[in-house]
């Protein structure tokens, strides 16, 4: 394997393959697949094309760096073209007529991702834009590339006389005022966009004497966080993101500028001249807070200010269910392992069996009951006592879910200060019958109240008790006090109404309930939509009534659809599919009896329109049928291998074998009969044969 990213067959020079970005990305990826640095060139370019379809690459200069990682690339490498006639990739000053191709392996290392990071950086410098334009062949090019590359100045003249188009720097005055500020690029893919943002602004910054710019890059490389000293002394905050900041509180209570992650390629100047005005306008949006002290910035939201309240509060129910979840995996499991060593009759007898016993006192079948009542169980001894032990556990830990659901939707706005009166108010709501739903409405109370404390100006004796006293006292007080005397008695009546409901289905209305739920589970794949009806179904499973656990029984095995669904498509018909698809469909078949729908992300994110409405549809098929049969689960996770668990567990797997059938043969048909086309670039001189036309 060579060590290097870019070969001069990598390189092609004064070429005219095509006037759309479609057209150059195919030909590039042609050249990284018969250089044998990729196997498959359709997908290196739907990969290329996915990444283009979510914002042009184009950037300032007449540069276009289409980038992605794709199963199919063996080694990080850059494919380059020097276009006769300039292709518009979006850029914010016209077509491109510099454009490389960075391919990087799906799993590749930090160090490849360092590297093509590097090259991106440098494509924001004049003089190397000059030389590559300059390059008489492609050796030249890759000469080029590999001195930037490996930190070297090398001069020629066309770089020398690029260097002196560049603005001069404006004498330093020791009475200018100075303005520090502190800064933040990432991008979803974190090759390229993240560190030209990051030299965009420190390249101006650097041609000023009034501002002084520091990055932080949150990119697929290792990220260096900011001193916290450096962040203390800034006078305001630029976050140049598409995927939000890590660990935005650090930067509490700093005036804050926030765009996404081109803007700051585009319009670094702009961006600077915002900070340095908002640095000293005390009505400029900040970052929410207080930055007091390390506690205090802390407390910040996760949130970004600048998003809506209705963005912010789905956000935090989702950090809500993230956090809560491993705890009904690890409690929902360890109730199914009690009612696997226990038998069913230990749900019973279980508390008083792992309290008045132990391993030299074991129980026999006949229990003595609190009330003085004898209950007589099947099983005895040793597994008797294991299985209560475990199903005591387990339902502590299921006792605690709300509580946790409520703590950290409050963290999920506030922070830290938002965990104590989340989990009271969430407390409260089990203890009043208000179930999740009152933990929803607790969490959110508790995370505004407490966000709004933070937000509070306190003098500076007082300001160190605010996130660990007078934020968690004041905002606890206030989620009692609303619901014990206003929210309580409504939110336990409606959560009573919905488990009557939920009692009372039966016939038609369990099988709707299947198809909404099994829709739900396979629209997004571990997105906000699955994890509601997730949330739904794991809520209700901690009252132990039937309803609720078939519930959860046709949750989980619509969840497990999509990854069998593609597997089996995947294997009947493999010419549908790439050679990395077919591979992920032989991983889709654990992935599926393991109930993790993410399993089929990678053939949902390749060719979405086919794919989801196909394992929509057997998702809707195993939910219904699921119902229908009254297959019910005790266990919140697992899939198959918690089969001890399931009620009904051969029709609950014929449910799932209908709809992992049903999915496959939907995709498969519509891939069949509305194939995607794989278009090629007309070949020019010296340019590798056209592809024929495929139906991946």
């Amino acid at each position: 394997m060579s060590s290097q990213v870019i070969l001069p067959e990598l390189v092609e020079l004064d070429i005219a393959p095509g006037g759309t970005p479609e057209s150059v990305i195919r030909h590039l990826a042609s050249l990284v697949s018969t250089s044998g640095r990729a196997a498959d060139a359709d997908e290196l370019a739907a990969d290329a094309l996915a990444r283009e379809a979510k914002s042009g690459t184009g950037v300032p200069g007449g540069v276009a760096i289409p980038h992605c990682r794709s199963e199919s690339v063996t080694e990080p490498t850059l494919a380059f073209a020097r276009l006769t006639n300039p292709v518009d990739f979006s850029g914010p000053d016209g077509p491109a007529d510099l454009v490389f191709l960075i391919a990087a392996p799906a799993g590749g290392g930090k160090a490849h991702l360092k590297i093509l990071s590097k090259l991106a950086r440098g494509l924001v410098k004049k003089d190397f834009r000059a030389a590559l334009r300059g390059a008489a062949t492609p050796e030249e090019i890759v000469d080029v590339v590999d001195a930037h590359l490996a930190g070297t100045a090398r001069k020629s003249a066309t770089e020398t006389t690029a260097a002196s188009e560049r603005s001069a720097p404006v004498p330093a005055t020791p009475s200018t005022p100075v303005t520090r500020i502190v800064a933040v690029t990432a991008c979803p893919t974190g090759i390229a966009h993240t560190y030209m943002a990051a030299d965009s602004l420190t390249q101006v910054a650097d041609e000023r004497d009034d501002v002084e710019v520091v990055v932080e890059t949150q990119g697929s490389s290792a990220v260096k966080a900011l001193p916290a000293e450096t962040i203390a002394a800034a006078d305001a905050v630029i976050f140049a993101t598409d995927v939000g900041v890590k660990e935005r509180g650090r930067f509490a209570g700093k005036p804050v500028i926030e765009s996404g992650v081109k803007r700051a390629i585009n319009e670094p100047a702009a961006m600077i001249d915002e900070a340095v005005a908002a640095a000293s306008d005390p009505n400029a949006k900040r970052v929410a807070g207080t930055a007091v002290s390390e506690d205090a910035a802390s407390s910040s939201s996760e949130g970004g200010s600048g998003l809506g309240w209705g963005k912010r509060i789905q956000q935090a129910v989702m950090t809500g269910v993230s956090y809560m979840v491993p705890f009904v995996a690890a409690g929902g499991l360890l109730l199914a392992l009690g009612f696997l060593f226990g038998g069913y009759e230990v749900a019973g007898v279980a508390e008083r069996v792992s309290q008045d016993y132990t391993l030299w006192n074991l129980p026999g079948n006949d229990i003595t009951m609190a009330d003085g009542t004898v209950t007589t169980v099947e099983r005895s001894g040793f597994l008797l006592y294991l299985g209560a032990v475990l199903f005591a556990t387990g339902n502590f830990g299921m006792g605690v879910i709300v509580a946790i659901l409520s703590a950290f939707i409050a963290y999920g706005l506030a922070g830290r200060p938002g965990i104590a009166p989340g989990f009271i108010g969430g407390a409260i709501s089990v203890a009043i019958g208000a179930g999740f739903l009152g933990g929803l409405v607790t969490g959110i109370i508790a995370g505004l109240i407490a966000l709004w404390l933070t937000s509070l100006s306190v003098p500076r004796w007082l300001a160190s008790l605010m996130p660990v006293v007078i934020v968690p006292l004041v905002a606890s007080v206030g989620v009692g006090l609303l619901m014990f005397l206003f929210l309580g008695r409504p939110l336990t009546s409606l959560m009573n109404s919905l488990a009557a409901w939920l009692g009372g289905m039966s016939g038609s209305s369990a099988i709707l309930l299947g198809i909404i739920v099994g829709l739900m589970m396979c629209a997004d794949m571990g997105g906000p939509i699955n994890k509601a009806a997730y949330l739904f179904a794991t809520a209700g499973l901690s009252t132990g009534d039937e309803a609720s656990m078939q519930i959860m029984a046709a949750v989980m095995g619509a969840g497990m659809v999509p990854p069998l669904a593609m597997a089996l498509s995947s294997a009947l018909r493999p010419k549908l599919y790439t050679q990395a698809e077919r591979e992920n469909g032989k991983a889709g078949w654990l992935l599926g009896a393991s109930f993790i729908s993410e399993g089929a992300i990678p053939f949902a994110a390749a060719d979405p329109l086919r794919v989801i409405p196909a394992i929509m549809a057997g998702g809707a098929v195993t939910g219904a049928m699921s119902m229908a049969f009254g297959a019910a689960s005790r266990a919140p996770h697992g899939g198959v291998f918690v089969f001890f668990a399931i009620d009904n567990v051969l029709g609950w797997f014929a449910a799932i074998i209908a709809g992992a059938i049903v999915g496959a043969v939907l995709v498969s048909a519509l891939k069949q009969l509305w194939p995607r086309k794989v278009d090629t670039a007309p070949a020019v001189s010296g340019d590798a044969p056209a592809a024929v036309a495929a139906t991946a």
